[in-house]
């Protein structure tokens, strides 16, 4: 587990206002990308990040059900896009599985609204857009071929309800990213159930869907998350780093943090979209296993990320091994470095 790593980076007391002109400039270029998420304390993290590392061009959001009810993630979503200075299309997806019902956790370990029970978003209108997430993905994916990176954060519906409606998007995108399954390397297979990972586990037919269409998909599973451990003195570290961003990160995972003390024993907390970000942004921290990989539909085991010798499907990619220890630091210096920069940025706009 990573502890004691140091912020290298001058403190900070301001939030991310940004300037329109360094925001510019940044999204000209780099990686351009889609985040698909259920926010959801880690993924206001990994959105904090992405917003933060060299080299990536976030497009859009797209919202999913998962963490919470599909409203309150596409609210977490826009508050959290304003909060940290994104001026982003957000297009509001699925609002439950493609079969089924939505399962809803008798332990909500995000809170009731998905940001740690702290009701921070509360004021914030929900995004109303006419496109839905799986048309816009597809639509931009169609107009920008071979570049657009896929980074999904929460179940994969909208992914899933792309390819159906658009298959030919499986030849046009550049990679596809999501967190989520276990496939048994580091003796993890669930944490939602003891044979299953939440966002596979939430829409186990979107899974498998995805999984078995002809893209290019690399898994961030628990076999690499689960070692992505922010301490809590770490994660207080940011509240008094970065400014009105870390008070917020702080503040949300204050609970969460407990729930992994109780139930885990660790001082800390998983950041497991992080994880997931951090695998586009950075892929040399991991290693990969390729294989034909799937996810189970039905049964005692629905949600199980499986290893398939079905010769039909397209071998992808899942990560067995990631160095935690430069991931953790690298957020934090990254996030803590931006947060420097937007400062500056500031000060030069008011004098």
């Amino acid at each position: 587990m990573p502890r004691g790593v140091r912020l290298t980076v001058p403190i900070v007391g301001l939030g991310l206002a940004g300037t329109k002109a360094a925001n510019a400039l940044r999204q000209e270029a780099g990686k351009l990308v889609i985040l698909d998420t259920d926010p959801g304390i880690d993924d206001a993290m990994a959105l904090l990040y992405l917003r933060a590392v060299p080299g990536i061009r976030l497009h859009s959001l797209t919202t999913v059900f998962g963490n919470a009810d599909i409203e309150t993630t596409s609210r977490n979503a826009a508050f959290l896009a304003a909060r940290f200075g994104l001026d982003l299309p957000i297009h509001v997806g699925a609002a439950g599985p493609l079969e089924g019902e939505r399962h809803v956790p008798s332990l909500k370990v995000h809170g009731a609204d998905g940001l740690g029970g702290t009701g921070v978003a509360s004021g914030t209108p929900v995004p109303r857009s006419t496109v839905p997430a799986w048309q816009h993905i597809a639509d931009t994916i169609s107009a920008n071929p071979g570049r657009v990176s896929l980074l999904a954060i929460g179940p994969l519906t909208n992914l899933a309800l792309a390819l159906r409606h658009r298959p030919e998007i499986a030849a046009q995108v550049h990679e596809v990213v999501v967190m989520g399954g276990a496939f048994g390397t580091r003796g993890r297979h669930g944490n939602i159930r003891p044979h299953a990972e939440a966002n596979f586990f939430y829409d186990p037919r979107a899974a498998d869907e995805v999984l078995a269409a002809s893209w290019p998909v690399t898994a961030v599973g628990l076999d690499v998350s689960a070692d992505c451990i922010l301490s809590s003195a770490q994660a207080a570290s940011m509240a008094r780093c970065f400014g009105e961003s870390g008070e917020l990160l702080w503040a949300i995972s204050r609970d969460y943090a407990d729930i992994y003390r109780k139930f885990d024993g660790i001082d800390g907390f998983c950041i497991h979209d992080v994880a997931a970000a951090a695998r586009l942004a950075s892929p040399e921290l991991f290693s990969v296993q390729q294989a034909a990989i799937g996810v189970k539909t039905s049964g005692n085991h629905t949600g199980n990320a499986y290893r398939s010798a079905d010769a039909m499907r397209p071998v992808q990619s899942f990560c067995d091994g990631v160095d935690s220890d430069r991931l953790i630091s690298g957020f934090i210096d990254i996030v803590a470095a931006f947060v420097a920069r937007d400062a500056a940025s500031e000060r030069i706009e008011t004098t």
